[in-house]
């Protein structure tokens, strides 16, 4: 975390995390992640697993492994301490039991470089039961053939449309002109109240409120408000789950997120089912007009497979970016650019009072 005062902070920067914010969107939507940080589990053949020997490594206590370990690590301040720590006693190469299954982790990039570039038959992704069971069988993560690529074809061409940049550009800006604001009045009453120095701003925990109501919008429709605020609450029980154990009874992490996601399939399942019946009431009038949001383009798609379940379940799929990657890669955009003033001279966009707000546009010369 990094301490920004009011007027401190370039104004135009919240306009250069807009641009970010849709570049990482687009890029995170579709790059699953990588829940093993380090490695990925190979199909085997039962003759070849017959004959494989294990490298070195612990399979951790009984039902659990090492996933305990895992966890607390990665909430620390060095979520990379799992890996390293096993690196140094067995090497690049070790056995691990996570998520409830055993596992071998590969932790040089060589290694990693040829999983991603390999065939997809050669290497499939590997998820946790607690993630798997959270995302249901309609989740884009289990979708395939052809109606994997038509909801990822009709996502990408949807977050690429112009009025959809210039929406998330606005956003962006505004709610990061109030959310300065709000520092610098926060800063001024710290400062008259005891003065001392203002607390600090959590980059990271402001960036990922502003990029979850930002993409809540584009994604659903949903504006500032109580829903909006009902959503996230719900949303942030819901992600605690993604990395939990893979136990669903009552108090636990899995059963209270799962709870939760049927909360919030039940409040996009009614704006699904609003945005239907409007559609058949206005009929042709609605044929040609730019869809709002990404439920407006895949019921106009007209594909009986885009249940509304499917539509609900993914929705929540694409909220997910708004929680880890986005917010890491502004914050850390806003870190290295507060660092280097030139860097941020060569972004910065100084246009004339009359064209404020800026726009995608003039980002992309």
């Amino acid at each position: 975390m990094w301490p920004i005062w009011g007027g401190s902070w370039p104004a135009s920067v919240g306009s250069v995390t807009a641009v970010l914010l849709l570049a990482a969107v687009i890029v995170r939507l579709f790059v699953p992640r990588a829940w093993s940080s380090s490695g990925i589990r190979r199909q085997a053949t039962a003759s070849g697993a017959a004959g494989a020997r294990l490298p070195a490594g612990s399979l951790g206590w009984p039902l659990l492994g090492e996933t305990l370990a895992f966890i607390r690590a990665a909430y620390s301040p060095r979520p990379e301490s799992f890996v390293e720590k096993r690196r140094l006693l067995y090497g690049r190469v070790f056995k691990s039991h996570l998520w409830g299954s055993p596992a071998v982790v590969r932790s040089d990039p060589e290694v990693r470089r040829a999983v991603l570039q390999a065939d997809a038959s050669a290497f499939v992704p590997w998820y946790p039961l607690s993630l798997m069971e959270l995302m249901g069988q309609s989740s884009i993560l289990v979708l395939g053939g052809g109606l994997q690529r038509r909801v990822h074809g009709l996502a990408g061409a949807f977050f690429k449309l112009p009025q959809i940049k210039a929406q998330v550009t606005a956003d962006m800006q505004r709610r990061v002109g109030r959310a300065m604001d709000a520092w610098n009045r926060r800063h001024h009453r710290s400062m008259s109240s005891n003065g001392g120095g203002a607390p600090p701003v959590r980059v990271q925990d402001e960036v990922r409120s502003i990029v979850f109501e930002i993409l809540v919008r584009a994604l659903i429709g949903l504006e500032e408000g109580d829903e909006m605020q009902y959503l996230r609450q719900q949303f942030q029980e819901f992600i605690a789950g993604l990395t939990s154990l893979p136990v669903k009874l009552p108090g636990t992490q899995l059963y209270r997120s799962l709870r939760a996601k049927k909360r919030m399939t039940k409040l996009i399942k009614m704006i699904i089912q609003e945005k239907r019946k409007k559609m058949i009431a206005e009929g042709e009038h609605m044929r040609g007009t730019h869809p709002r949001d990404m439920i407006d383009v895949l019921l106009g798609n007209d594909n009986d497979e885009l249940t509304d379940e499917l539509i609900s379940d993914n929705m929540i799929d694409f909220m997910i970016p708004a929680e880890d990657s986005v917010p890491v890669l502004i914050t850390l955009a806003v870190k290295y650019l507060s660092e280097c003033p030139l860097a941020l001279q060569h972004l910065e966009v100084r246009p004339e009072r009359k064209q404020w707000p800026v726009t995608f546009y003039q980002f992309s010369k």
